[in-house]
């Protein structure tokens, strides 16, 4: 107990509140492995509150604050009493005997004794970051919780590995959902502060924010963080800049902010948000750096017609079997190959909740073969004796290069389907400005014959390393096709702008 109140005594003369924190925390630091069961033995039920006060008053402090750590410390001593046997299971390997929800329970009470301290004790602004070490193993211990009730009822809730956060899970957790109203009780207490900035908890608002997604995400209530968002943002005049916040705070906001606005399908800002986490990630972070690609690597298929290079992919191997077989294919247009590369990454691509976004990029697949198909037609003199490509195609040699691609069996796709997907594919918009047009059936074709300007990336490989960069601006609001001509029904043929862009960003 003595090693605990010394960093409580020498925190409180520094005004150090990671230090202060370190006091509460579960786990065992490295340089003192018994810690924790040191500080449980060395008192008792009948003698701890007067035990902890005698430490707490060694320092000077006012009644109330000293009441309020004097119960916090009560309360971690009792959490540690339900923690203690379940680390001794865990490391005897019978972590299923392990009661976790009466750990849960206790930590609560910890949780709630500092949210007390701060509503009626007069803690002050710096030692916020126990705020942090309560509400994160809030977290941890109501997820154990959960799979413990989920495995006597022989339900599995709890799902750990690659980006749990962002995955939800579908059964009940009724102790997570417990955990989220605590740690919004701690987002109140920060946003609510009106003490000035200096000394104000308005700067514990990004880690309580940043843990609040967690669980939302976890919990598969993703609605519930955009009123979050919607509270930051009514805040903001009272709020100390984003920018003045620690980084690993920013990139973790950041993070969830893009992934948000991602499932929400607003591109441009899932790629601003998303891009700006990844620029600011730590160069070896490399899981967070993974979560990061996993969204902006879809989300820059869309806005911008880019995909990752091989050097970018390499660090990461569950990305570059993800994505390696998509980029291939929409590279060569193999619309046999995405297809294929979709169902055999289905099951990861549903679980991450980006199959539908990576679906949508079967339309640059097509794109690309419709290009070759436009090659292919080679050259022809105009009135003026010069060679310039050919650009009235029969509609059934687009059919024969789409049937081939597909993979299609018992011969060429019907005229009508196939005029279909080209009056799609003039008809679209660029995923920046406008992605809920719908789809042209073959009952409604119309002959589209207006040209949009448009500058895209001659290539869609030209990215830097690590950066998607492109060769030329882009302005993604202005709508954008991905073919500039029209279908002329009455001739069987498809009019291709004759200006060199009738496939606007590649060159041709």
């Amino acid at each position: 107990m003595d090693n605990v109140f010394a960093d409580f005594r020498e925190a409180h003369q520094i005004w150090s509140g990671p230090h202060l924190a370190t006091t509460l925390l579960p786990i065992n630091p490295d340089s003192n492995p018994n810690r924790l069961i040191s500080f449980y033995r060395d008192s008792e039920e009948s003698k701890i509150q007067a035990d902890i006060r005698y430490h707490v008053n060694a320092i000077r402090l006012s009644n109330a604050e000293s009441k309020a750590w004097v119960d916090v410390y009560i309360a971690f001593w009792k959490a540690l009493g339900e923690l203690l046997p379940v680390e001794k299971l865990m490391r005897e390997g019978r972590g299923m005997d392990a009661d976790w929800i009466s750990a849960y329970e206790a930590w609560k009470e910890l949780s709630n004794a500092l949210i007390r301290g701060y509503t009626n004790g007069g803690f002050q602004a710096w030692t916020v970051p126990c705020l942090y070490i309560a509400g994160k193993y809030l977290r941890i211990f109501a997820i154990k919780a959960d799979d413990q009730s989920a495995r006597k009822k022989g339900v599995n809730t709890f799902t750990s590995g690659f980006q749990e956060d962002v995955v939800g899970d579908l059964g009940k957790n009724e102790k997570l959902e417990d955990a989220a109203r605590v740690i919004n009780r701690i987002f109140t207490l920060c946003i609510s502060d009106r003490a000035p900035l200096e000394e104000s908890r308005k700067w514990g608002l990004y880690y309580t924010t940043n843990l609040l997604f967690k669980t939302y995400f976890k919990l598969n209530s993703i609605g519930l963080s955009k009123n979050i968002l919607r509270a930051l943002e009514a805040s903001s005049s009272d709020m100390p800049p984003l920018e003045a916040f620690p980084k690993s705070h920013i990139v973790t906001f950041k993070y969830y902010v893009g992934v948000i606005w991602f499932l929400e399908e607003d591109y441009v800002k899932a790629e601003e948000n998303l891009t700006e986490a990844w620029n600011m990630c730590h160069k070896d972070a490399q899981k967070n750096r993974e979560l990061i690609l996993t969204y902006l690597i879809p989300t820059r298929l869309l806005t911008t017609h880019t995909l990752p290079t091989t050097s970018l992919l390499s660090p990461y191997p569950r990305l570059q079997t993800l994505f390696s077989p998509l980029c291939q294919s929409l590279k060569r247009g193999d619309l046999a190959r995405f297809d294929a590369a979709l169902v055999a990454g289905e099951e990861q691509f549903v679980k991450r909740r980006i199959y539908l976004t990576l679906e949508r990029g079967r339309d640059i697949a097509l794109r690309n073969l419709l290009r070759k198909v436009f090659l292919a037609g080679g050259l022809v003199t105009d009135k003026e004796g010069q060679k310039v490509r050919r650009t009235r195609i029969d509609v059934e040699e687009f059919g024969a290069g789409i049937s081939m691609a597909a993979g299609v069996k018992g011969g060429a796709m019907e005229r009508d389907e196939v005029e279909c997907l080209l009056a799609n594919m003039i008809y679209k918009v660029c995923a920046g400005c406008c992605l809920h047009l719908p789809r042209l059936r073959p009952a409604k074709i119309k002959i589209i014959n207006q040209i949009i300007p448009i500058n895209l990336n001659p290539t869609f490989m030209n990215t830097s390393h690590e950066s998607f960069a492109r060769d030329s601006p882009v302005d993604f609001h202005d709508k954008q096709g991905l073919m500039k001509g029209y279908i002329s029904r009455e001739h069987g043929k498809v009019v291709l702008s004759t200006k060199g862009n009738a496939f606007p960003g590649t060159g041709v």
